[in-house]
């Protein structure tokens, strides 16, 4: 088992290893979470985990109870959010007890924010259950839900008390999860490390414990220098802008790693067309993407892709920031106005 220690407003623990949710009591203890718990999961993951964990966690004498959901990212939605929350009411749930989110990041986020905000605050652990929530959205405490004008609009930032990632929930991902954890796992060699790229490349089955360390590692450095996305944390939305236009003009049919693939890919290409970095940084991501089943392209014109960025959370004003790469293994943040923006990509 590795561990990544968090420094951050709340410093935390990550683990990561094989087989954890079986000793999930003794790292529960460690982290001195007690009180009442509320697993919140989705049909899916529930049908796999969501009574192994509760009798784990239950015959180890916890007080736990379960919350499920549909799943997908129209469970991020106000609706659930105010059920939630109710249920947590009635239940008469107290600051000194606990919400487990089991999941994907669709899990993580809607119940990282129901954490943030019931009681002004109650204990949040993460089981991630996906590799894009193993090497990604588990860590850093961002939580959202989202509106019908765009994702994540409506969240807040709230650091867990423990993250319990178990790799061998690996085995039970059908393909098109793992591709999009894959996307993430991707997007942090490209901004940051060309060695970590070379790691993907010989294969994610036989490196998987060492990759998501290196990308947990990673995620650590941004979220301490940066906790609450004011600056270098910017360079994690690498494809994410257009991505997320992606998501929302697909109307969340194309899954956000496949659409941060593409996002990647628009945004590498503009650069290799315009001169700014060499084709092989755009060769060897496509190469990446390719192996593991991911998309470069949509059919989506690049038009109703701009309109939609419009409405991106990471917009300041007149300003979008976007994540630029530079050379193979870094990335750099760049302003550019609206018209700049769209004269940029278009042209």
């Amino acid at each position: 088992m590795k561990t990544v220690k968090i420094k951050a407003s709340k410093s935390y623990s990550v683990l990561i290893g094989e087989n954890l949710i079986n000793s999930l009591p003794k790292h529960f203890q460690k982290a001195k979470i007690g009180g009442k718990l509320l697993i919140i999961t989705d049909e899916k993951v529930n049908s796999f985990y969501g009574d192994k964990v509760l009798d784990i966690l239950t015959f180890a004498g916890y007080n736990v109870q379960k919350y499920v959901v549909s799943g997908g990212e129209k469970s991020k939605s106000g609706k659930v959010y105010l059920e939630i929350l109710d249920y947590l009411a009635q239940n008469e749930y107290t600051r000194k007890d606990t919400i487990v989110a089991l999941g994907g990041g669709v899990v993580g986020d809607l119940a990282g924010f129901v954490s943030a905000t019931y009681l002004r605050g109650i204990n949040f652990v993460q089981i991630p259950t996906t590799l894009l929530a193993f090497a990604d959205s588990s860590v850093g405490g961002k939580t959202a839900i989202n509106l019908k004008s765009g994702k994540n609009l409506v969240g807040a930032f709230y650091q867990p008390k423990l993250v319990v990632c178990d790799i061998s929930l690996i085995k039970t991902l059908d393909k098109k999860d793992y591709a999009s954890g894959m996307a993430e796992i991707i997007k942090y060699g490209m901004i940051f490390d060309k060695k970590l790229l070379e790691l993907i490349k010989n294969g994610m089955e036989e490196n998987a414990e060492e990759i998501i360390f290196k990308c947990v590692a990673l995620k650590k450095r941004v979220v301490q220098k940066d906790e609450k996305d004011n600056g270098v944390r910017g360079l994690l939305n690498f494809g994410h802008t257009l991505g997320h236009a992606v998501e929302k003009c697909s109307g969340f049919r194309v899954a956000h790693g496949k659409a941060v693939a593409i996002g990647m890919s628009i945004i590498t290409e503009t650069c290799v067309r315009k001169g700014l970095i060499e084709s092989e940084v755009l060769n060897t991501l496509t190469e990446l993407l390719v192996q593991y089943g991911l998309p470069t392209k949509t059919d989506i014109p690049l038009e109703t892709l701009m309109e939609a960025t419009m409405l991106d959370k990471k917009r300041k004003g007149g300003i979008i920031t976007a994540v630029i790469p530079k050379k193979m293994g870094k990335c750099i943040l760049k302003d550019f106005t609206i018209e700049s923006w769209k004269d940029f990509i278009l042209n």
